[in-house]
């Protein structure tokens, strides 16, 4: 499942990352297996965060994920990998092949990550905010192909 986003910094955003403020976003999955009896079942909640840093010393931005990172010589090389955000692994026992489930996906700037002071302005002002609504479809996932001597494929 790939997924790509349009991330666009507006200014106060830009402004802050090149002095120096570290962004955070969150990339979201759900997947929920609707029952017609009660509340749709939601085995999978995985979400992946990501820090935009920038660093005046070297000049690059530098995008990591947990211990994971990679620097950049412009701040649209790093937006444009961020925009696509790598698979998150799923746990094969918690989906069942053959079922169709809703797969929901999203992408954000955690605001709660930031200093104090911009956390404040971000409840007041919309340049703060990237959020992208959340992206449903249908999946489903299907069994592995099993060959006649029993091997996967």
């Amino acid at each position: 499942m790939v997924v790509e986003y349009n991330i666009e910094l507006s200014p106060r955003l830009e402004e802050a990352i090149n002095k120096g403020v570290a962004l955070f976003f969150n990339f979201e999955l759900e997947l929920a297996r609707p029952r017609w009896y009660w509340f749709d079942e939601k085995p999978v909640e995985i979400s992946q965060t990501y820090r935009l840093s920038y660093h005046a010393l070297t000049r690059q931005y530098r995008l990591s994920a947990g211990t994971l990172y990679q620097s950049f010589n412009s701040l649209g090389e790093a937006l444009r990998l961020l925009a696509r955000p790598r698979p998150l692994p799923i746990e094969r026992a918690r989906i069942r092949n053959g079922e169709t489930y809703i797969a929901s996906v999203r992408m954000r700037l955690d605001v709660n990550q930031l200093p104090k002071p911009f956390q404040l302005s971000s409840l007041t002002n919309r340049e703060w905010t990237l959020d992208s609504d959340w992206k449903r479809f249908p999946f489903r996932p299907e069994a592995p192909i099993v060959n006649s001597g029993g091997e996967r494929k």
